[in-house]
């Protein structure tokens, strides 16, 4: 069992265990030590970060225990987490590190790693680390302690990788695109790269002052984006995240898509031009039982997985297919990313409204989602809800309940001290019902 790494990374309440600037070190120590090779040779590890007011923190201290192995550190600044993936192979790292807490608020903050391939982490090695960690590593000596330095044009490189992702020709002369940051960590390469493909872009969430990432903002937030769509007369708009790794869009009449939709279109498009590997989508099960339908009614496949991009990526692999994500909005597009890319998977959005001369709202309306309710219960660190006899026959009675009607999926959050309950079925009516019992059953048993 990890006991610091979750579903990505670590990652928690700024200097509140685990996520302090001595935990830092000592990771950046641990992993340091992990990475770097025996042999001789340069070594060397890129980290970059979003704009949350601790992430000065965590990056000097990172770049402390990293140096203090041995490691040359490269510093990214701000910069998307698929930049990090990027720029690790790229730049021939030994590791990337990204620091960033995605869509929590501002207070979070986590760490991310990424492999030489530019890959998230195993689980296997994030327990090997964990071991390192626990059990402290020993310094480079005096003469080969690493050194730092800041590199000023990832973002600009990165912007190149993603336009080469699609045609040469591909431009967004006469569209109106609302583009929301959330402050985060795509305030400047967002705009810019619309804007240089020739989009109308009208930028909200691009004024982070180190405590409003996500904050009223963004895909998880996306109430201003909608008001901006609607009072713009914009095409779409396009939601990003905190470390732009996901997204959601919003079509012209200011309808939210999700990940589910934008993965269905990508997904039946490179069918059609004979390009979608394997004949298969990869995503987790929490995407919808109607995205399921609509692939076999084009001859394709759902593969599921655990809810986390890097689990879909790790299927994604082994199975050699190349389309991913999930319903919150990762997509990933192994043909040119090795992990979610919100920005990436809304250009290519763009691209086929180009192509097709479509509405948005013609193309986030693939197949019709089957009913679904997700419902989020907050827990104390160190309370155990689930165990309790109580939510257990709540559980019980909402799987029969639902025989043959529908499903459950309960867990706990990989990134947050959540409780998240979700159900899937026809008869809303039942749906609700299955829902608000466990939750009713969690709450309490969190208040007693």
């Amino acid at each position: 069992m990890r006991k610091l790494f979750g579903t990505d990374g670590v990652r928690g309440t700024a200097n509140v265990h685990p996520m302090t600037a001595d935990m830092a070190l000592r990771i950046g120590a641990a992993v340091g030590r992990f990475f770097r090779r025996e042999a001789g040779g340069v070594h060397r590890v890129v980290i970059g970060k979003d704009t949350r007011l601790s992430g000065y923190m965590f990056e000097s201290a990172l770049t402390a225990g990293l140096t203090s192995t041995g490691m040359n550190v490269l510093l990214l600044g701000p910069v998307p987490t698929p930049a990090v993936g990027l720029m690790t192979r790229s730049m021939r790292a030994d590791l990337g590190v990204m620091i960033s807490a995605s869509h929590n608020p501002a207070q979070d903050n986590g760490i991310k790693f990424f492999g030489p391939d530019g890959f998230k982490l195993s689980d296997s090695a994030e327990m090997e680390i964990e071991a390192l960690i626990e059990a402290g590593v020993e310094p480079a000596k005096p003469g080969n302690i690493g050194r730092a330095k800041r590199i000023d044009d990832a973002r600009f490189r990165y912007g190149e990788r993603l336009k080469a992702s699609l045609p040469r020709e591909f431009r967004l002369d006469g569209l109106k695109v609302v583009i929301d940051c959330a402050n985060g960590a795509a305030h400047r390469t967002a705009p810019e790269i619309l804007w240089e493909l020739g989009a109308d872009v009208i930028p909200i969430g691009v004024a982070p002052n180190g405590e409003n990432i996500n904050r009223g903002c963004g895909s998880t937030q996306p109430e201003t984006a909608i008001q901006t769509v609607l009072a713009h007369g914009a095409d779409v708009g396009i939601c990003l995240d905190g470390d732009a790794d996901r997204v959601i869009l919003i079509d012209e009449a200011g309808t939210v898509a999700d990940g589910d939709q934008i993965m269905a279109l990508l997904a039946t498009r490179w069918a059609a031009e004979e390009r979608l590997s394997g004949g298969a989508l990869v995503s987790t099960v929490m995407s919808n039982l109607g995205l399921e339908r609509h692939l076999q009614a084009h001859g394709l496949s759902l593969e599921r997985t655990a809810v986390g991009d890097r689990y879909v990526v790790e299927r994604m692999r082994a199975g050699g297919f190349n389309l991913g994500g999930e319903q919150s909005g990762h997509i990933v597009m192994t043909d040119f990313a090795t992990t979610g890319d919100g920005l990436m998977a809304g250009l290519h959005f763009l691209a086929e409204m180009m192509r097709s001369g479509q509405t948005a709202s013609t193309l986030t309306r693939q197949f019709e989602p089957v009913p679904q309710l997700l419902r989020n219960v907050r827990y104390t660190v160190g309370q155990l809800p689930l165990d309790a006899s109580a939510v257990r026959t709540a559980i019980a009675d909402a799987e029969a309940a639902l025989q043959g009607k529908g499903r459950l999926l309960i867990r706990k959050s990989g990134t947050e001290p959540l409780i998240r309950v979700m159900a899937e079925c026809e008869d809303e009516a039942l749906l609700v019902r299955s829902v608000d019992g466990i939750v009713d059953a969690v709450s309490a048993v969190i208040a007693a």
